[in-house]
């Protein structure tokens, strides 16, 4: 581990010795963004090959096991497909924002990464200390909002798609996409008030190192479990993943807003609909479940050789299963009707993320033991269940139209069913 850890130093600091003196503050940034940058593309790539594996696993069938061992180069393959399948563009559409709108989904996707670490960000990092920073942008005290902020313009993508693409099932799909997203923008925001009022910041690294610097009973999972449960949900309906892909939803819809797209341009929707998903796992890693926190092996006072990697490889583990889960969830619940997603924002996740705050307001307001929260957590949500069960109206039985019996003067009798 010293050896590698010397190495690569060795050779960082040589090429950056190579570089103007004007380049060199912007040499580690521009290493992390390629870093990031790459290993984000081949992590999607491989995350579709894993999907689709999952899919078959489920559904008791073979997955891709043809083009490479084990199907391992299937994604070369898909990605040369759509690189060199031909670029069509319908002539009724509106060509500028039809080919500008993929960008925009892409860009905001991978924009709202930047504040996310992927490792242990060193405290006290400055800009040229030669300390490889585990973040695109360190020192944001407003991570999180930044990247609410961030992921809400990724709505623009997807209306510009639908309406340019001048298409019904387009414009449909758009249109059902902006009322998920702003409607489940709400709840999203609201479920980490509660963190921030228990960790006194909206930094995302600063929310990690707090909850690692208390150890494994310092995990906000332990107090914020209902809010990590509306957050989970608001970030995949924002994401559009199945149960609520309704805006291109393929018995519907054909292909929602992307109907009309082909090649690389369908490529870059698919592209940041998968950023997405890596992005959900990560926040969800980080704000509930400690980050690269792991008792025993990888604490704040670890200081043997090539922690980092530990670090780096425990909070990669810890994405890794959430996004199997939300790969899994895709063939265990079936999609919700429209009426429904939208009450389950508006009747369900916004009232419990209120009461969410509430709660949190009352354990910091009287100063009382924060284990407090974890069983006002259970009772919201085993009374919400209750509440549900209780409004829930039974089917009204359907009577069937009278129906006119031939041969009676044209007086039927109605026959009810």
């Amino acid at each position: 581990m010293q050896f590698i850890n010397d190495f690569l130093s060795g050779q960082w600091n040589w090429i950056v010795g190579m570089l103007p003196e004007a380049a060199k503050p912007y040499a580690m940034p521009g290493l992390v963004i390629f870093i990031v940058l790459n290993v984000t593309l081949g992590a999607c790539s491989y995350l579709i090959l894993l999907e689709r594996k999952l899919s078959a696993w489920m559904q008791d069938r073979l997955g891709p096991n043809r083009v490479g061992p084990m199907g391992l180069l299937q994604p070369v393959a898909d990605m040369l497909k759509l690189l060199l399948k031909e670029d069509v563009i319908p002539g009724h559409v509106n060509k500028f924002l039809f080919v500008l709108a993929p960008g925009i989904s892409v860009f905001t996707t991978f924009l709202a990464f930047a504040v996310v670490p992927f490792g242990p960000v060193p405290k006290g990092l400055t800009a040229g200390d030669g300390q490889f920073p585990f973040i695109i942008a360190p020192g944001i005290d407003l991570g999180v909002v930044f990247i609410f902020a961030i992921g809400s313009l990724a709505v623009y993508g997807i209306i510009l798609g639908g309406w340019a693409s001048n298409n019904k099932y387009s414009a449909l799909g758009c249109l059902r996409a902006s009322a998920q997203v702003v409607s489940y923008e709400i709840p999203l925001g609201m479920s980490v008030v509660g963190l921030a009022l228990l960790c006194g910041t909206m930094s995302i690294e600063k929310i990690l190192l707090f909850q690692a610097e208390r150890g494994i009973y310092g995990w906000n999972i332990w107090y914020q479990p209902l809010a990590c449960v509306i957050f989970f949900i608001a970030a995949m309906a924002e994401a559009q993943r199945l149960p609520f892909d309704l805006a291109e939803c393929e018995q519907e819809l054909i292909g929602g807003w992307h109907t009309e797209y082909s090649a690389m341009k369908w490529g870059l929707f698919f592209l940041a609909e998968y950023t997405h998903v890596i992005t959900i796992s990560f926040l969800t890693s980080i704000l509930f479940f400690g980050g690269w926190h792991l008792p025993f092996i990888a604490e704040t006072t670890s200081n043997y050789s090539g922690v980092w990697m530990v670090k780096v490889g425990v909070l990669l583990a810890k994405v890794s299963v959430f996004i199997v889960v939300i790969q899994m969830l895709r063939w265990t619940i079936p999609r919700f009707r429209f009426d429904q997603l939208m009450s389950l924002a508006w009747l369900c996740l916004i009232p419990l993320a209120m009461v969410n705050i509430v709660m949190v307001m009352v354990v910091k307001q009287f100063e009382l033991n924060e284990w407090w929260l974890l069983p006002g957590s259970a009772a919201i949500f085993l009374a919400a269940g209750l509440m549900g069960t209780q409004s829930t109206k039974p089917f009204a039985r359907r009577v069937a139209a009278p129906i006119e019996t031939p041969g009676h003067g044209g007086h039927g009798h109605a026959h009810a069913h």
